[in-house]
């Protein structure tokens, strides 16, 4: 009888072949990815050029100053927006020259301060509203947008009552009422009035339709708006970068 081999190998299996992606769609790939990465390099250049001669790094400079410079560099802005934020913080810097209380608020790190020149008289959290835009009936409608900038008090209210307007109803998703109702500290016991219907609150009353912080303005515990009440004027200069 012939010998039996035992092959104990396993059948090999049939290799899939994919395929190559051609050489000019890889080099094409290359280039894009090339590009993009010299684009962002040279966007953050241009960012820290920009802002050196605001923020110039040395051993005596204030460590949040070489903050705010770090903080331009990484931001994924247009020319325009940049510029903004530019302004936003000479300004500023500015003003932490000078000998007067005045206001900070730091988006980024969602902070507010009361300062006088270059020391923190006051720190505390903010929330800031979201920007929106609300669609009410027919074609009215209510935006709010980011705040940025240097600006100035235009007022103060405590313990006022507020008037609940129609862009609540409309994003709370009700039927505006004919008469709309007052609010006692509707909008909060602390309101300052800034430019363009922009505001510095305290948190509403429970028996405001408002919850939380009004679009696109701020929201400061009560607390601490209240010690800070008395330094408040109309000449007090508001910072929000």
């Amino acid at each position: 009888m012939p010998e039996r081999r035992n092959d104990s190998r396993p059948e090999s299996k049939e290799r899939r072949h994919f395929p190559r992606p051609p050489l000019w769609l890889n080099l094409a790939l290359l280039i894009i990815a090339l590009a993009t990465f010299a684009y962002a390099r040279h966007h953050r250049n241009v960012v820290q050029e920009k802002s050196a001669i605001l923020f110039r790094p040395s051993a005596s400079s204030p460590a949040e100053l070489n903050r705010l410079r770090a903080e331009l560099s990484e931001m994924d802005v247009s020319e325009e927006q940049l510029g903004k934020e530019l302004a936003g913080r000479m300004k500023f810097l500015e003003q932490v020259r000078t000998e007067q209380f005045y206001i900070a608020i730091d988006s980024t790190r969602q902070k507010f301060y009361l300062r006088f020149g270059d020391e923190v008289a006051r720190e505390t959290d903010v929330k800031i509203g979201p920007p929106a835009t609300i669609k009410g009936s027919g074609t009215k409608q209510w935006t709010f947008a980011p705040l940025k900038g240097a600006l100035n008090v235009r007022s103060k209210e405590i313990g006022s009552s507020w008037q609940i307007p129609e862009w609540v109803y409309s994003m709370n998703k009700q039927p505006i009422p004919n008469e709309r109702p007052f609010v006692a500290d509707g909008l909060g016991k602390y309101v300052i009035y800034l430019p363009n219907g922009y505001v510095i609150h305290s948190p509403p009353s429970p028996d405001s339709p408002l919850r939380g912080p009004k679009p696109g303005s701020f929201m400061v515990p009560e607390a601490d708006l209240a010690a800070i009440w008395p330094r408040i004027t109309a000449t007090t200069r508001v910072y929000v970068f």
